[in-house]
Formats: structure tokens, sequence, C-alpha cells
């Protein structure tokens, strides 16, 4: 490099340009001084610089023609690699999968097969449709089965049992089919031995009950592998135990809510040790006690408070007669006076007219009316008097529940009087004494039935009642918060007190609980030969499971899973498989926490490398008409796409009739019933209300007679309710009633919302629920009928009108209904 501070090179002239003398004598100063070997500075300096700038332009041309040549034919070998991986840690993501990627071993082969034994064997009219096969023969590992009323469902998963079994040479212990209920059950195994039987398979009864079960008989044996919990009972068996060797033959009903004694012992007992071991639980109870039995308001301006209110003034004039006759039946009864209230006649004020109360309980700080016990005749009168005791009775109860503003225990009979003075007696083994009735219920029940409901209720929804209590929200001063702060106290002591009996005692719920994802840790306890049964599983009425069952059902498979091929070692069946039939439509029991929107978004719900859905969309049961009233009855709810009916096989060549919806006649429903019952045809009464049945039967005394001479299995006259009705069938039915949701629920709203049901944002998503179960509830009711269908509705009240009924969408324009309300 040059330095810019050194003095510039003085320019020199090329000797060719030098004059002669001046040429020459450089020429030979040249040669002098090279003889000398002596060196010119400047010369030298100039020269190298020159010679250099020179000799860089011609090398560097040169250099770029032989080193672009040589450098081309070089990069041609060698190869230029840049890394543009990502700089992030890899982390390998998660198979969710309940499932192994496989495929049932189907072969064309063994498919033509199985089709031609069934030709041979089976009858022409049980042949299966295409549908049908699709079903039977799906090879992955998850199946949703989409099947409509009178789909002929059964036969296809009976022939999917033999296909794996017969041909495939499945074991029977890697198979489960469940049925919810104990009639489906019966008919379910009765039917899996005839078509065995058709094959010369040895099938006894007793592997054909091993192999159909239910939920609950399924979750027994799990529960019982446990330590310490061998011998452990389910609550729900209780007072109706079998022999040893038998109890996973219990058939617990999921929708039976009544209780036993021997369970209610267990609820008493319970009961009675926390309101002595907790204060707060006693103070919670004393003050539901008050708010239950204090009589409720009424608005004055209520048009039947109104009608009383205008004999005011006469109804106080015989009020102490009054008093005198209702105590009398009260005394001859042998419930009055009752230990723990004082007997006093102190009289109370209503619009300016002096009434009496018959007595003053001193804990509650409350005045106590007794009322007149519906067992009484309702004709008994006072000597002299219009009116009936019951009607002066029901005139004074009105006045006092629109204008007294004072404390008042209205004892209605005998026996809730007998109930409370055992509570204040202090017998509280006998229970609490008094009902309650929970916002959104229909009616009053024992608190300790509402406590059982409503924590079953919860834990359906797959959560825990202390819990899902914390994080509700009441009013200020809404009773329900104290029956709610009370549940929670009283559904964890109920747990301990269950398993400190001996033997130990476990409802279904806890059962389920314990076994469910949130505590799937404990499938890890369980020996394989529990686990191998749910490997193969086929599940009908998918549409009526709960969230919590749902919970233990994908718990279960991804423990099956996870144990590998070590599960199946030696055996036939391999990995796993589900399949699941229902129909959303017929989704009836959302009221006990039940939903169909697991079977709606099945995929979603059973994560699966692979799966196959069916529509089975012929209807073998009914004729036309029936089939396009009752679809048209749901057609505004949710439901899977693509559903639509068709009359099929026998039912196809039946007469198209169209539904009849009359006004309420029990006379006229009465002869033609048995009008078609005379005909030899086989009817159904169905009633949504308990009470319709005594009714209608003083109409039908012939028919029932009738009835009771025949062997049972050649009856055919069924009086069931609407929900019981579900997978039977008749030529003729007769429904009694509407279907209509009367209600609102705030807590079931609220619990709902707690276990992610409902459509997002909904506030009452409860509430919308049971809106559309209304109609599917109908549906259910009309496509029980082969032929003929006839629906005797109440003409709705004033207050009724804005409530959802099903009948309401009843179009008689249109050619399957025959509206004739009104007429």
């Amino acid at each position: 490099m040059s330095d810019p501070t050194a003095e510039p090179l003085p320019t020199l002239t090329p000797p060719a340009e030098l004059p002669l003398l001046r040429r020459l004598f450089a020429r030979l100063l040249g040669r002098g001084l090279s003889g000398l070997q002596a060196q010119h500075r400047e010369s030298f300096t100039l020269g190298h610089a020159s010679g250099q700038q020179q000799g860089h332009a011609l090398g560097e041309e040169v250099g770029f023609e032989r080193g672009h040549a040589e450098g081309l034919q070089a990069g041609r070998q060698v190869l230029v690699i840049r890394d543009s991986r990502a700089q992030t840690p890899a982390v390998p993501g998660q198979d969710l999968n309940l499932f192994d990627d496989w495929r049932l071993p189907l072969s064309a082969e063994l498919k033509k097969r199985f089709k031609a034994d069934v030709a041979q064997r089976l009858p022409a009219t049980a042949q299966p449709s295409a549908a049908q096969w699709k079903l039977i023969f799906s090879d992955t590992p998850s199946t949703c089965v989409v099947a409509g009323a009178g789909a002929g469902k059964s036969t296809s998963l009976v022939l999917r049992l033999l296909l794996l079994h017969r041909y495939l040479g499945f074991e029977l212990d890697a198979m489960t089919v469940v049925t919810f209920t104990r009639e489906s059950r019966k008919d379910f195994i009765q039917r899996l031995l005839q078509v065995f039987g058709l094959w010369q398979l040895a099938l006894t009864p007793v592997q054909a009950r091993e192999l159909v079960r239910t939920f609950h008989s399924r979750i027994l044996p799990m529960v019982r592998s446990l330590p310490g919990l061998s011998q452990l009972q389910a609550f729900e068996t209780l007072g109706g135990e079998l022999p040893a060797g038998r109890e996973q033959e219990a058939e617990s009903n999921p929708f039976d809510l009544r209780l036993n004694d021997a369970q209610r012992q267990q609820l008493n007992q319970c009961y009675s040790d926390l309101l002595k071991a907790n204060p707060r639980f006693a103070e919670l109870v004393g003050e539901l006690r008050r708010q239950a039995l204090q009589l409720k308001p009424v608005d004055p301006d209520h048009p039947e408070v109104q009608k009383r209110a205008q004999v005011t003034q006469l109804a106080a004039q015989r009020d102490e007669e009054l008093c005198d006759v209702i105590e009398d039946l009260w005394f001859a009864a042998g419930a009055w006076p009752v230990a723990g209230i004082e007997p006093c006649r102190e009289t109370v004020e209503i619009r300016g007219s002096c009434f009496h109360v018959h007595g003053r309980l001193a804990g509650l700080d409350a005045w106590v009316m007794l009322g007149f016990d519906p067992r009484e005749s309702a004709q008994y009168q006072r000597p002299g008097a219009k009116l009936t005791v019951r009607a002066e009775w029901a005139v004074k109860r009105t006045l006092f529940q629109a204008y007294c503003d004072k404390p008042l225990i209205w004892l209605d009979n005998y026996a809730a009087a007998q109930r409370l003075a055992a509570a204040l007696a202090g017998d509280a083994v006998a229970g609490p004494g008094f009902e309650y009735k929970v916002k959104g219920e229909l009616a009053a029940v024992p608190l300790l039935d509402a406590f059982m409901a409503a924590s079953s209720f919860i834990e359906n929804l797959g959560l825990e009642v202390g819990n899902a209590v914390a994080q509700m929200t009441f009013p200020p001063g809404d009773p329900d918060a104290l029956f709610f702060e009370a549940l929670a106290l009283y559904a964890q002591a109920l747990e301990g007190h269950l398993l400190a009996q001996s033997p130990p005692v476990m409802t279904y719920n806890r059962m389920f609980a314990l076994f469910g994802e949130t505590n799937a840790e404990n499938l890890q306890l369980l020996p394989d030969p529990l686990l191998r049964p749910l490997a193969h599983l086929l599940i009908d009425e998918f549409q009526d499971v709960s969230p919590q069952i749902v919970s233990w059902l994908r718990a279960s498979l991804a423990e099956i899973r996870r144990r590998g091929p070590q599960l199946h070692l030696g055996r036939t069946a391999q990995h796993a498989s589900l399949m699941c039939v229902g129909d959303d439509w017929q989704s009836i029991y959302g009221w006990r926490g039940s939903s169909p929107s697991f079977f709606m978004a099945f995929t979603k719900t059973f994560l699966s490398p692979s799966h196959t859905r069916v529509m089975l969309t012929d209807n073998y049961r009914s004729q036309q008409h029936v089939i396009d009233a009752a679809e048209h009855l749901v057609k505004g709810t949710p439901a899977i796409a693509g559903k639509k009916a068709s009359a099929s096989g026998l039912a196809a060549g039946l007469e198209q009739v169209p539904v009849k919806v009359l006004d309420r006649d029990d006379v006229a429903l009465a002869q033609t019933l048995k009008a078609h019952y005379d005909r030899g045809e086989t009817v159904m009464l169905l009633f949504r209300k308990t009470s319709d049945k005594a009714l209608i039967s003083e109409h039908l005394c012939d028919v029932i007679a009738a009835e009771a001479a025949q062997p049972a299995n050649q009856r055919r006259l069924r009086q069931l309710t609407y929900h019981s009705a579900k997978g039977l069938q008749a030529d003729a039915v007769f429904m009694l009633g509407d279907c209509q949701y009367q209600t609102s629920s705030p807590y079931k709203n609220q619990v709902y919302r707690l276990a992610g049901l409902g459509r997002a944002g909904d506030a009452m998503p409860f509430d919308a629920a049971q809106k559309d179960e209304v109609q599917r509830l109908a549906y259910v009711a009309v496509t029980r009928a082969v032929s003929h269908c006839y629906w005797y509705v109440e003409r709705p009240t004033v207050d009724a009108h804005r409530l959802p009924r099903a009948s309401s969408l009843v179009d008689g324009r249109q050619p399957f209904f025959e509206d004739l309300r009104g007429q």
C-alpha cells in the first residue's frame, strides 16, 4: 500500500522521445550503472509501479479467462449445502386417538360367505338392507349408526356379533353389548339366542346375559377389584339384593328415581349424624324447614283471589265453627294435638275481618293452621252449611295466602303433621320431616329426596357436587342458595357414611367417577380380564348417554390402547372398536342429565384414525303417514342432517291413515280403543300423568277384565307412560295428554353451562334443551304406532298458551294429520 505522506514521484520521459544526444547519453549512463551494479532509486520506483500496474491488468485478464473455465468445471463437482432448519426445539405431537389405526380383517370372500349363510338361514323378511350390511361389515375402529324408529337395528347388531364371533373368531369375553333398560336387555338376549341357534352355536342363557349388559353391571366389578371393596354394594340396589355370586346381574334402571325403605334408612341415618355433628347444616335445615312449611303467598289481584275475597266477611262469621269441625276430624284421626305445637285460637285480621288459627309453633315463631286431609270425604258438610268443609277451607286458605303477612304454617294433611312432630321431637332418623321444592321442579318432595335428585343430576353431568355448588350463584334471599349449601355438606357426608357400612356401599355415580377421565389413573389398577370385555363395544340407544358415562368410556378405551398388544396376548380379538347406535330424535331423558350432543358430535367425542357412519332410514314398523307426522313434530329441533325415513318391508304396504288429533274426551277415547281391541289388534294407551291412568281405567273396565283373563304372552293392551313406551309398538296407539315444558330451572341451567352443554352464550341451555325434548317425546309416542295413532290433548289454559307444547306444531293442512280439535 502506498504512503500518502511520501513525496510524489517525478514524471519521466521515455528514451525514444528524447533528443539524439540525450538519448545516447542516457544509454551510456544506463550501461555504466548496470556495470557498476548501482541503482537509480527514482527510476526503479517509477518503473516498478508502472510495471506492476501493467502486469496486474494483464494477469487479471489472463487469470479470469483461465479461472472461469476451471472454476465452472470444478463447480459442477461441488454441492453447496445451506442449513435452513428452524432453531426452535423439535417436540413430538400427541396422538389423542382412542384407537389404533387398524381395520377389521373382512375379505371379499368372507363377506360373500356370510351373506350366503344369512340368506339361507334367515327368512326373506329378515334379510338385511344395503345400509344394514354397511353396519354389519364396518371395518373401522369406530362406527356411528343413526337408526330411526323401526329401523331393524336389533337384528343388525345380532348379526354383527355373529360375524365377529363365528366368522372372525373373536372371543365372547372380548365383547359387550350395552342396553339401557331391563326390557330392552331381555328382548336383545332372546333375539341373540334365537339367531345364534340357527348357526348351531351353543350359546347358553348365562353366556348371553354375560355378553349383553348395562353400564352399571360393568362398572361394579371394576370397583370391587379395588382394595377393601370386594364386597361393595350399589346404593341403587339396596333392598333388592341377589344371592351371592349373582350380584352382577343386578339391573338398575338409570331413569328410576324412586327410593325404597332400605335406601331411605341409610339417607335418614346419615342425616341424623350430620345434624348432630355440623351446626351449620342444622342451621340450614332449620331455615329450609321454615321456608318450606310457610304458606306460599299468591297475588291478591289474581281472578280466583278476587272472587273469594267477595265472601271474606261471610267466611269470617263461620270461621270458628269451621275450626271446630277441622279439629274434630284431626282429633278423630289421632293426628291432633301435635307434639311441639301449642294449641291456641289466636285471631288474625284479614281485610278487616277476624279469622282464627289452630296453634303456634314456638321454635319457628309461626302460627299453625290445620288443613282438610284429602282422605276425608269431599262431600262432608257442617250442619246447615251450603258449602262443603273442603270448599270452606279452600276459601280460607286463599284469603290467608293473599292477605296474611305473618309467618304461617299450613299442615295440609295428617301425614305432614306426623313428619313435623317427629322432626320437632328430635327423631331425625325419621328424616327431616318436611318437603322442599327446588325452583324449576314440578312438585315439592321430601328434603332428602330433593337432595338425591339434585346430586344425581349434577353427577350425571360429570361434575362433583361440592365443586359445582361452589360455582353456582343465587339472588339474595333465594332459599335455593341454602338448599344447595346444605346439599354440598350432605353429599360429602353421605359418601363417607355409605362407605363406612359393612359391607361398604357406593352409588353408581360415584363408581363411574372413580374411573372417569379425571381419575383415569385408577384404571391402571384393574386386571386385564376386567378391561377386555370393553375392547369391542356395541352400545344401543346411545342418544341417552350422560356426560359421566362418556367420560368413563373414553378413559377405559384410552387405557385399553395404552396397555397395547399385551392386553390381547394369545387372543384372536385384537385392538379395540366401538359401535354406537342411536337416534337423536329419540333422546328424551335430558331431565336426568342425558344429552344427544355426544351422539350428534360422535367423531369429536371418540377420536379415531378412521370412522364409519351408517344411516338406517328404512322404517319396518309404521305406515308412511305415521312416519311423516312424527318427523314433522321434530323438524325444528337440532338434529343430524340427512334423516328422512321411509316405510319399508311390510309397513310399506299398509294403508296410509293420518294421525288424528282431538280434544280430550275420555269416553270417546275408550270407545275407539275398545273398537280396535275387539278387532284383534294390539293396543297401547300412553299417558303423560300417572293420575290419568286411573281416570281412563274407569272407562276401560271391559277391556281390562278381558286382558286379565289372558296369559301374559297373549295380552294385547299395554298402559304406559310416554317415556316407558320407547322401544315398543302396537297396531293402534292412543296418546293421552300434551307434551309440554312447564317450568324453568335456574340451577340446572347453571350446571348445564358448567358441564359445557348447550349452545355457546345461551344463558338458559337446559331450558332450551328441554323445549327441544318436548318435541322429541311426542315423536317417540307417535312412532310406537304401526297403523293408527290418536292423540287426545287438553285445551291449554290461559297461562299455558305461552309454554312450548308439542301439539301446537300439528298442521292440519298436511295429509298426515287430521286435526279434529274444536269440532
